[in-house]
């Protein structure tokens, strides 16, 4: 069954949070910086251009370690405004816990960063954990609940790439970066 009953409902409104570059087909895009496809170009702590309660769900895949902690619960918030009752806010995170196991078990093959930037072990694990000086926070799955539930979602889901909790099948189309990343849902 699709997400748009075309007979009697109008169309799911989903957004696409921290986006980057370029925003993806059939989604509200939105990121701080301009670029093709950006719908909504600002600043999330200044809050979202939009109405409360106007969106069905929201997807931010690696957006979130660009903020600094303090702003964490707040931004989160914000993105909780703008969703429905019963919205879902999906998550795509590095993963502390992967990164560190990877570590310590030896693993060069999981990360993502190249011999001529970095070639010992640790300085790969900084690095990708960092992502090049881009990163100010990293995450964990219980460290993620706890935001979204001081951010007032009432209830959060551990999920796997390309898995929700949400019933809303197209929430998972933007899921990437399987390897590095813990997924998780919170709910309006």
């Amino acid at each position: 069954m699709s997400e748009q009953n075309a007979i009697a409902g109008p169309p799911v409104r989903r957004l696409n949070w921290a986006c980057g570059a370029g925003g993806e087909p059939g989604w509200m895009n939105s990121d701080r910086k301009e670029g093709p496809g950006i719908d909504l170009c600002c600043d999330i702590r200044d809050g979202l251009p939009l109405a409360e309660a106007s969106i069905d769900y929201a997807v931010s895949i690696h957006g979130l370690p660009e903020v600094p902690y303090p702003e964490l619960v707040p931004v989160l918030a914000e993105l909780r405004r703008v969703l429905k009752p019963g919205g879902t806010l999906r998550l795509g995170l590095p993963d502390l816990e992967r990164a560190v196991a990877a570590y310590q078990r030896g693993d060069r093959d999981y990360f993502l960063i190249p011999d001529d930037e970095m070639r010992s072990l640790g300085g790969k694990l900084v690095v990708q954990l960092l992502w090049y000086g881009y990163s100010r926070t990293v995450f964990t799955h219980d460290f993620t609940t706890e935001l979204l539930l001081r951010a007032g979602f009432r209830s959060v889901h551990r999920c796997t790439y390309r898995e929700t909790a949400s019933g809303q099948p197209g929430i998972v189309e933007l899921d990437n970066r399987e390897m590095e990343s813990l997924f998780i849902e919170g709910v309006k």
